[in-house]
């Protein structure tokens, strides 16, 4: 990767960038086949085998160049699909080029020769051929010559090659042919997999048998000539796949990334690239921050006509693509698909066997072998990306055709098992582990020519049971079906309700919102009253996700719910919603208050409306309705899923106001965990806990792909402003400022603000204290319009530090007077945290000894807590202002390590060094303050800048700016960026 002037956007789409030659995986064949190559006494004839699309080109490529850089020449003949149907035409060209580059002697006359060729060729005479190419090969100067793809070569040069006695070769004359083989080589030789003969009536030593005739035949006896060596390039592994991925994204895969590319291509680099330049083509990879990620909806591309893996089975012709497409289907029923795709296709069994033997041959199909090993139990496709193409291929009628046979039959084996219709794991499926996925698959796909009463009871039923961020793509697919299934309009009505929900948990919000408002529209008598309420509460949910605030302004009056034929429950509920998102907390209070009596009838009724109220009394600094709420007390009379939306919306509040004990505790009495959580849960607790490292790796995920789903809590910008807190405390000052300025919504949002203190605290960092003052109180102005109090510490703090520093003593005092009476009414260990730092911070001039209590008061405060970076930085405040020892210092160090804020552990390391105390592991000290160093200049900071932000004279700068230069053997700015960019620079 190049140094760029470009900051790096957090979800721009991934591009395919395959520039550079090196290999990957690939290391121990190189330097294998660089030994035979390079010995004197090694082999004549070397093999490069693998299969289709392992890479068997580049790695010629690759051998050649390095004997080349090494003064061997190196002759290329390439080999094309249709050489075999011209007869010697390989020997004639091989021949051709070796007397072209024969020097051991004057040039002789062509004429002669050329015409002993062009003679051997007319009169196809091998024996005439085979003389001229020994002749040849014996008087050649030292020379490697490479034939690439050799198995389109014509069967008659093959036999020639077979009849050369390698060992006569002139001296220093080396081949090297690669050419497809599917599978490694068995015990019997062949290395090419085929179906069982026996099972289908043929006799094992049936002369049809792949691998002992023509082509493949030959190649064969060409391996096993005495001398000959053979490399074998075998598909990559996970690692190397997911290297292959991050080198020509130029990002890092996640590991759901990494994992479909190597499910999906089976480590077969040609695979891979098709896969990766399928996604790309539709915006499909999102890159954050170095890092790519794969959209939880994104579909499996189909390969274009003219890949070369979609290519090897049209190339095959009929009847085997018809039977490849009926194996795309009924592949997974095992051994009895072979009976059915032979109805389907209109061929006998063993027309069908023949079709199946001959895709095996291509590489296109493997043999799945029985319990025995002798016979097949079925087959699969090689690669899975070929068989959804495959399928994807087939037009809708065959398709619907096909997967009605498949239902039939795992509806007949379900049905012999029990009279019930519980969906359970077809027996006899190969792939038992996706056995619901694929039975829900071909439902779906088969459509009405099933039992549709049926069909629409599996896929609900499966869709539910898919697990969130698993398979959501799929699942609506499957409620899709399921709608348009339906013939009674009050199952449509509940089935739309279920495709809504489940959009709005896979973040498709659109389809969500789209799905609720037809629901409101139109909702028929299946929907009850709470139904249609939760169907209200999904549409304000996915319209706020969408950030559409324009829309939700009208959600918010009633006036837009009063056009809509819903019971007045609906109608409050979401209008309520709706005024919480917008976080006009004074209004959704007072309308909850005036219609208690219409969502008061019922736990499942009551319990949206009186937590959204409970939160805007919490925002408005009235607290304890919010902590009657925790207790819960109704969720035993909830849905499970009800229950835990709410629990988990409660964390997500809690935690926005730094409450982690609370947190903690809701969790226990909901009997839930962190890890089962949404998303935007897990990251704000990885953020408070200090695992950064973790906290960062969501966010670029869900940031990337717009995949988060927000609660009505105090404020929408939680997950963007605290990753911006962890990119400025690990030195990336700009990147966190990008984005801030990437994320803040239009005026007309709703307050944001943990955005407003992120973006100040990044602009005092820089030094600009004014345009942080000034972002300070745009963001109290945007609270107070809305009578928020809850969170607002976050703005008020930063300010009394502004103001007492440009010597505003007045105005300071009065923004820690706001932090106390914030601390007083709302109860917040956070507020009172702040307020005491904030007040030591001011009368540190004027009563040093108040500000002392205040700092150690404020100490055991924040370990009480048991937030890291909390308390790191309580601890750095008071040890600066006199009220703790060294030891805290130490501690500070050592939490600011834990989370990764090297920022922050440069200026405690600062602070050691002035009270003349040790800095802990100096070589690794050096090391953080070379790569902070070396990030600043990444970011593109001036010297200046830099000098500001780590609190130093800009000669400082410039000094330490040489020594990295020095110590790291880089030559210029540009270099060091570069090394940054490239995460090369730790190994420096």
């Amino acid at each position: 990767m190049a140094a760029t002037n470009e900051l790096i956007s957090w979800g721009t789409p991934a591009r395919l960038d395959r520039t550079g030659d090196s290999l990957l995986g690939r290391e121990r064949e190189l330097e294998q086949s660089h030994d035979f190559l390079s010995d004197p006494d090694g082999p004549r004839l070397v093999l490069v085998r693998g299969e289709t699309g392992v890479g068997r080109s580049a790695f010629l490529k690759a051998v050649g160049g390095r004997l080349r850089a090494e003064g061997t020449a190196v002759l290329a003949v390439d080999c094309v699909l249709g050489d075999g149907e011209r007869p010697l035409l390989l020997a004639l060209r091989l021949v051709m080029a070796l007397e072209e580059h024969r020097s051991a002697s004057p040039r002789r006359p062509a004429g002669k020769s050329v015409t002993r060729l062009l003679s051997a060729v007319d009169q196809r005479d091998p024996t005439a051929m085979q003389a001229l190419l020994r002749a040849s090969l014996t008087q050649a100067t030292p020379l490697t010559i490479m034939v690439d793809d050799i198995q389109h070569a014509d069967p008659d040069s093959l036999a020639v090659l077979c009849q050369v006695d390698f060992s006569r070769l002139a001296p220093g004359v080396r081949l090297v042919v690669s050419a497809v083989r599917h599978v490694a080589p068995g015990p019997g030789g062949t290395g090419e997999g085929t179906p069982d003969a026996a099972s289908h009536g043929r006799k094992p030593g049936d002369a049809r048998a792949p691998g002992r005739d023509g082509s493949a035949g030959l190649l064969e006896r060409l391996s096993g000539i005495e001398g000959a060596r053979t490399v074998e390039l075998s598909p990559l592994g996970p690692d190397d796949v997911t290297a292959l991925v991050a080198r020509w994204l130029r990002a890092k895969p996640d590991a759901v990334l990494a994992r479909q590319a190597g499910e999906l291509t089976r480590g077969i680099p040609g695979a891979v690239d098709a896969l990766l330049a399928g996604w790309t083509r539709r915006d499909g990879i999102r890159v954050a921050d170095g890092h790519a990620f794969l959209g939880a909806r994104t579909p499996v591309p189909v390969l274009p006509d003219d890949n070369a893996f979609v290519m090897a089975v049209d190339a095959l012709g009929e009847p085997y693509r018809a039977v490849a497409a009926a194996l795309s289907i009924l592949g997974p029923l095992g051994r009895p698909a072979l009976r059915l795709t032979a109805a389907w296709a209109g061929l006998s069994v063993d027309a069908a066997y023949d079709g199946v033997r001959r895709l095996v041959e291509a590489g296109i199909l493997d043999q799945v072998p029985g319990p025995d090993g002798a016979t097949a139990e079925g087959w699969t496709f090689r690669l899975p990306l070929t068989e959804h193409t495959v399928r994807e291929r087939l037009s809708p009628v065959d398709r619907r055709r096909l997967s009605a046979t498949a239902v039939e039959i795992l509806w007949k084996d379900a049905d012999a098992e029990s009279a019930g219709r519980v969906i359970r794991p077809a027996p006899g499926l190969l792939d038992e582990a996706n056995a619901l996925a694929y039975r829900a698959d071909r439902v779906a796909d088969a459509g009405s020519r099933v039992d549709r009463e049926r069909a629409v009871a599996e896929l609900t039923a499966a869709a539910w049971r898919m697990r969130p961020g698993t398979g959501d793509g799929r699942a609506l697919l499957w409620l899709r079906a399921a709608r348009d299934l339906t013939e009674h309009a009050d199952t449509r009505d509940l089935v739309l309700q279920q495709y809504g929900r489940i959009a709005y948990l896979a973040c498709d919000f659109a389809t969500g919102r789209a799905a609720g408002e037809s629901l409101l529209r139109n909702p028929g008598p299946a929907l009850s009253d709470v139904d249609l309420q939760e169907t209200a509460n999904l549409v304000v949910a996915a319209t706020a996700n969408q950030r559409d605030w324009a829309t939700m302004s009208r959600l918010a009056t009633a006036y837009w719910w009063d056009g809509l034929p819903v019971p007045a429950l609906a109608k409050v509920s979401g209008q309520a919603m709706a005024l919480c998102y917008l976080s006009r907390w004074k209004d959704a209070a007072d309308l909850l208050q005036r219609t208690e009596t219409v969502w008061t009838t019922g736990p499942r009724a009551r319990a949206v409306p009186a937590r959204l109220g409970a939160m805007a009394d919490l925002a408005m600094g009235r607290p304890e309705p919010y902590r009657r709420e925790l207790a819960l007390h109704e969720a035993p009379e909830l849905p499970p899923g009800k229950a835990y939306s709410l629990a988990s919306g409660m964390f997500d509040d809690l935690l926005a106001g730094y409450d982690l004990d609370a947190a903690d505790k809701l969790l226990e009495t909901a009997g839930l965990t962190v890890q089962v959580l949404p998303p935007l849960g897990q990251f704000l607790f990885d953020h408070l806990t200090g695992r950064w490292d973790r906290a960062l790796e969501s966010a670029r995920r869900l940031l990337a792909c717009n995949e988060i789903q927000s609660t009505p809590v105090s404020d929408n910008s939680l997950m963007p402003a605290w990753t911006a807190a962890i990119l400025l405390a690990r030195g990336r000052v700009t990147s966190a400022l990008q984005m801030v300025e990437e994320t803040r919504g239009p005026d007309t949002s709703p307050p944001q603000c943990a955005l407003d203190a992120s973006e100040a605290e990044v602009l005092m960092t820089l030094g600009d204290m004014d345009a942080a003052e000034k972002t300070l109180r745009r963001g109290l102005a945007a609270a107070r319009e809305h009578d928020q109090i809850y969170g607002t510490e976050e703005l008020w703090a930063p300010l009394a530090e502004v103001t007492a520093e440009a010597g505003r003593t007045a105005e300071a005092a009065a923004c820690v007077e706001s932090l106390g009476q914030i601390a007083s009414s709302t109860g917040s260990g956070r507020a009172q945290l702040r307020y005491l730092l904030a007040s030591a911070r001011v009368l540190c001039q004027e009563a040093p000894d108040t500000a002392r209590d205040h700092l150690r008061e404020a100490v055991n405060l924040a370990r009480s807590r048991g937030l890291p970076f909390e308390t790191a930085t309580t601890l750095l405040e008071a040890a600066d202002g006199g009220a703790d020892s060294g030891k805290s210092l130490y501690e500070a160090y050592e939490l600011f390590g834990m989370a990764g804020a090297t920022l922050w552990r440069f200026h405690t390391r600062t602070m050691l060094r002035e009270a003349g105390l040790a800095i802990p592991g100096r070589k690794q000290a050096t090391a953080e303050n070379d790569h902070l160093l070396a990030t600043l200049l990444a970011e593109q900071l001036t010297t200046r800048q830099i000098a500001t932000v780590l609190r130093l004279k800009e000669d400082a700068v410039v000094g330490r700016l040489t020594r990295l230069l020095a110590r790291t053997g880089k030559r210029s700015r540009t270099e060091l960026v570069t090394a940054v960019l490239t995460g090369t620079l730790d190994s420096l």
